[in-house]
């Protein structure tokens, strides 16, 4: 996808005019950058978030590097789950990013995109490949469309300011989910964090490593898949006594219950969801944010 667009091209998207357009630009409704040569450039995120909060129609998705038919309006994010299903089933990753570029586009939030959304389809695959009628090769190939769709969404988000708070997380050795821990990161960066997932199946010591190293405000650990319940706790409990004391650790996912334990150390928080992981996160830090996106 072209990340530096001329007002041309973007004219062409949205269906206006090169001048109203330039206009605008002149105005401040739309940011531009400028080339060495002087001329005018707009970032792909910067028309996003111009379609987001103006509600205007997108005319020419392809112009912008986008799916055919996307910006389309919808309904609900109900709605649109047994759209979702059949592009994951199918493997139709075009027609899966068209499902959650429209309603992105139209304003919700990565948060409701995630929870009513691609979880819930994302189970119903998992429920139907234990029943048989869903191969496992179209369940980990759903989750790769997701995780493509989700670093495409994390690419529209504003950078983080220069003093934002810093969250990092991961899951631990043996837990190859690594979507859960992706979709923490987005969730956070578009609420205003500096947001990292290390990734996938890590030892606690090399996370407590990148902890120390970075000292963020925040680390959560996902959890979807335990092996070994008694070597997990002894490794989150060696994590939590080399870590600094007063560094937050959010633990989620479907065993996340199960790695606490009988744990009473303040430090430690269940997050259930990730809007329970986004409360803990505000209370942590709270970021003044003038329009929150719709699913906050």
């Amino acid at each position: 996808m072209q990340e530096l667009l001329s007002p041309k091209q973007v004219a062409a998207s949205i269906g206006v005019s090169e001048s109203s357009l330039k206009r605008w630009c002149d105005q401040g409704v739309i940011t531009t950058e400028k080339t060495p040569g002087g001329h005018r450039r707009i970032r792909i995120r910067e028309v996003v978030r111009f379609l987001r909060e103006q509600s205007h129609p997108l005319v020419s998705p392809e112009a912008l590097g986008l799916p055919v038919g996307a910006g389309r309006r919808v309904a609900t994010l109900e709605s649109s789950r047994e759209a979702l299903l059949a592009s994951l089933e199918a493997g139709d990753h075009a027609a899966t990013r068209r499902v959650v570029l429209d309603h992105y586009l139209a304003g919700e939030g990565v948060l409701g995109l995630c929870e009513r959304l691609l979880a819930p389809t994302l189970h119903t695959i998992g429920d139907r490949w234990v029943c048989g009628a869903t191969e496992v090769y179209q369940e980990r190939r759903a989750c790769e469309s997701i995780n493509r769709v989700l670093f495409e969404l994390r690419s529209y988000l504003p950078a983080p300011s220069p003093d934002a708070p810093a969250a990092m997380g991961g899951s631990p050795t043996g837990d190859h989910y690594r979507l859960a821990t992706l979709m923490v990161e987005v969730v956070l960066a578009e609420e205003g964090w500096d947001a990292t997932s290390l990734g996938s199946s890590l030892p606690f010591a090399t996370m407590a490593t990148a902890a120390v190293r970075h000292q963020p405000q925040l680390f959560w650990l996902s959890v979807s898949h335990v092996h070994d319940i008694e070597e997990l706790r002894g490794g989150f409990n060696e994590f939590l006594e080399t870590t600094t004391p007063t560094m937050p650790v959010v633990v989620g996912g479907r065993e996340a219950r199960a790695v606490v334990g009988a744990s009473l150390n303040p430090r430690v928080h269940i997050g259930a969801n990730l809007t329970s992981l986004l409360e803990i996160a505000r209370g942590v830090h709270p970021i003044a944010k003038a329009t929150p996106p719709r699913g906050h």
